[in-house]
């Protein structure tokens, strides 16, 4: 039961499968906003402009109209005409051209934005397939688009034929009216009329749009082993990491190993630390921890000082605070300069008594740190 749960869609995209997504194409996508966009700049540019556009159109029709006698003898003259014609209809028209052009470029952003995917211009041969096509044809998108388009016929009929129920004696009046005035006025009418017509799509848009969201998402879910195996794609697997953080540890305890030879001192609890410590005057500000290890790591840290002549002094409270209280590579702090110096000092000495012979120092009884950096003296263990 739980492998069967893992292979269902049941969790939301990830961000990484929504971008590959996008970068192939795949957004949601409502043809009735793009549509119900240009409609509306369409309507709205006919109810502003509709008499100015009106009466141009009107008047290089009259102009289309006449025929002057040289016309008719001199083809070339037709030619041009007509071409003056089509030129003085398209600067009629071209405020409201360029208002359907604008609202053509910016309805996609309301949803997703500017978008180009070389991969969605790819072929794709799958779409051949008359099994999916059928397939198509009996899926819950189909159904939803048999519904908006039976809802949307009702809709806009209804209204239209209200709106024009509505304006019919506006209609009927364009009859008494003068040319000039009538076309001026048909133009404004047809532009209210469609505005009011275009506007009833809003349902439409407002249905369609959270439909196209959602089924959208539906389609990019993913199960729990594809989020899984995307994590370790992104993350890396985990034993794979626990492996390399293993490596990397003991390459840092090969490296501190090949310290030891080179320390100074180390002091130790007798049994459970050990701080291997190196301390030169020209080159450093003030002594530093080279290794550093407990229980195992300890004793194997004494086994090394021990066979290459390096002192090792019991100090337990100044051992404790060391390896609690500092890093791997790091200067000791400044609380404890003075136990540290006191402990350098003895080193020092015993080291000038075994190449140069003389008093032999007296061993240190105790190392006194200051309150609060034992970790024992706290409750610790």
């Amino acid at each position: 039961m739980a492998e069967d749960s893992d292979l269902e869609r049941t969790e939301p995209a990830s961000p990484k499968r929504l971008e590959r997504a996008r970068e192939e194409g795949q957004v949601a996508r409502s043809t009735e906003l793009s549509t119900f966009a240009v409609l509306l700049a369409a309507a709205a540019g006919l109810w502003m402009m509709g008499a100015s556009v009106m009466g141009q159109l009107s008047v290089v029709m009259k102009n289309g109209m006449r025929l002057e006698r040289a016309l008719a003898f001199d083809s070339d003259l037709i030619l041009l005409r007509l071409q003056q014609q089509a030129f003085d209809a398209l600067l009629a028209l071209l405020p409201l051209l360029s208002l359907l052009l604008v609202a053509a470029l910016v309805s996609p952003l309301l949803l997703n934005g500017w978008l180009f995917a070389l991969k969605s211009l790819q072929p794709d041969f799958k779409r051949l397939n008359p099994a999916q096509g059928i397939g198509k044809m009996f899926s819950l998108r189909s159904l939803v688009e048999l519904v908006k388009a039976i809802a949307k016929t009702l809709l806009i009929g209804g209204v239209a034929a209200w709106v024009m129920w509505h304006h019919k004696e506006a209609v009927f009046s364009l009859a008494v009216q003068s040319i000039d005035s009538g076309i001026a006025h048909l133009g404004k009418l047809i532009g209210w009329c469609f505005l009011v017509i275009v506007g009833s799509m809003l349902l439409i848009v407002a249905i369609d749009v959270p439909f196209q969201l959602w089924d959208h998402a539906r389609k990019l879910r993913m199960t729990r082993e594809e989020l899984r195996q995307e994590a370790k794609e992104t993350d890396g697997d985990p034993q794979v990491k626990a492996r390399i953080r293993s490596l990397q540890r003991e390459a840092a305890r090969h490296r501190m190993m090949a310290e030891i030879p080179k320390a100074d001192v180390v002091v130790t609890n007798p049994a459970h630390y050990a701080v291997a410590l190196r301390y030169h005057g020209d080159a450093m500000r003030a002594p530093k921890v080279v290794a550093k290890g407990a229980h195992l790591l300890a004793a194997h840290i004494r086994e090394l000082a021990a066979e290459h002549g390096v002192p090792i002094l019991e100090a337990p409270p100044l051992a404790r605070a060391l390896y609690r209280h500092t890093e791997l590579g790091d200067e000791i702090p400044e609380t404890l300069y003075a136990a540290v110096a006191e402990v350098l000092a003895y080193v020092f000495q015993l080291r000038r008594y075994r190449e140069y012979g003389g008093t032999m120092p007296q061993p240190l009884q105790e190392v006194p740190v200051p309150e609060g950096l034992d970790p024992q003296s706290q409750g610790a263990t």
